[in-house]
């Protein structure tokens, strides 16, 4: 997965918000597999693959239904920043093969 940007955060946190709270865990697992084999074929091909994207976390939340972005006072929305952000936090804690 290429490095994380603010825009990557927004993008799957409004990706995350069209689907139930007991299912944003996992599809945030989902995303960031997307956006690692997207960019393992964008290094392989020099191009983005068709279903995950350039490799970046934007690229792949982008292929999947988004609500627009709410103001920071939304509940639900802070919910789902603090899932990607706890999977993020656990991808750059778990050691790489």
């Amino acid at each position: 997965m290429r490095p994380v940007l603010h825009g990557d955060l927004v993008a799957a946190a409004r990706a995350l918000l069209c689907l139930a709270p007991s299912r944003r865990q996992e599809a945030m697992r989902e995303l960031v597999r997307a956006a690692e084999l997207g960019e393992r074929h964008r290094k392989r091909h020099g191009r983005p693959h068709a279903l995950y994207g350039s490799g970046s976390l934007m690229s792949a939340a982008g292929r999947w239904p988004q609500l627009p972005e709410p103001f920071l006072d939304d509940p639900d929305y802070l919910h789902c920043l603090s899932v990607v952000i706890a999977e993020l936090r656990s991808q750059v804690a778990a050691p790489r093969p």
